[in-house]
């Protein structure tokens, strides 16, 4: 199989904050001919790399999405033209991100590939909490899991994972709260169980709402249109305790 020349990278922008993305990345788009980017990835990531050509291919919930098969073939199709080409994704590639499905065309192909790693939104949104994901003593085990089903997809067994760890980040589900809280209960998870719900983690316009898992559904009337986590489990603990502390010196001042 004759192989491309280019060399294809995967490459993790992070989870929004554009000082968030790794040297190693900010290398790669500095010699980028190429950039195929997601819908999340911040305009101050792409100006990193201003002798390429920059291709939307971005898939947000409920909008307008290219098809993966049609990015598969435009970065076998851009190897054979270009020294570097660069996927990049919002968060990191590896982590829902279909980069299996890329690869996967890519080595078919006999295209050279590289991975080049981001941060993820699940920890991003840990870190600007202050709450770590994992704790002794009381969160040992953590999931990252996804409601979400695609097309011709059989049956997902999210809810035995997030039931199975300490602490479970859901990510693409804020459409789908009432779902998610309604199904958790249901496999046996106590009503009570500390939430935090982050919009646009690392973000000037960032939020975050803490609740319980029984209130989850109770995010609707927040208007959340950007890209969301919601990490759940005791570690969170403290968040709901300073979140009730909060509400109630609020309501103490009325």
């Amino acid at each position: 199989m004759k192989h491309a020349s280019g060399r294809v990278y995967l490459l993790g922008a992070g989870p929004g904050a554009p000082d968030l993305l790794t040297l190693r990345g900010a290398e790669v788009l500095k010699r980028a001919d190429i950039v195929f980017y997601d819908a999340l990835v911040h305009p101050d990531v792409l100006a990193l790399a201003p002798r390429a050509q920059r291709i939307a291919v971005g898939k947000r919930c409920g909008k307008l999405a290219t098809a993966q098969q049609f990015i598969n073939k435009r970065l076998v199709d851009a190897a054979s033209k270009y020294s570097v080409v660069v996927r990049l994704k919002g968060g990191d590639p590896m982590l829902f991100g279909r980069a299996h499905e890329e690869i996967a065309a890519l080595k078919a192909s006999g295209v050279q590939y590289e991975i080049v790693p981001g941060v993820t939104s699940a920890l991003a949104a840990a870190a600007e909490a202050g709450v770590s994901l994992t704790q002794r003593g009381v969160a040992r085990s953590v999931a990252f899991v996804t409601p979400r089903v695609g097309e011709g997809e059989g049956p997902s067994g999210w809810v035995q994972s997030v039931a199975a760890a300490d602490t479970a980040v859901i990510y693409m589900g804020a459409g789908q709260a009432q779902a998610i809280s309604a199904a958790l209960i249901s496999a046996g998870l106590p009503r009570e169980l500390p939430v935090l719900v982050a919009e646009n983690a690392t973000l000037p316009q960032t939020r975050r709402i803490a609740l319980t898992l029984e209130e989850l559904p109770e995010i609707a009337r927040y208007g959340i249109t950007g890209p969301t986590v919601i990490l759940a489990g005791r570690a969170f603990a403290g968040v709901l305790a300073a979140a009730g502390e909060e509400a109630l010196r609020k309501f103490a001042r009325a």
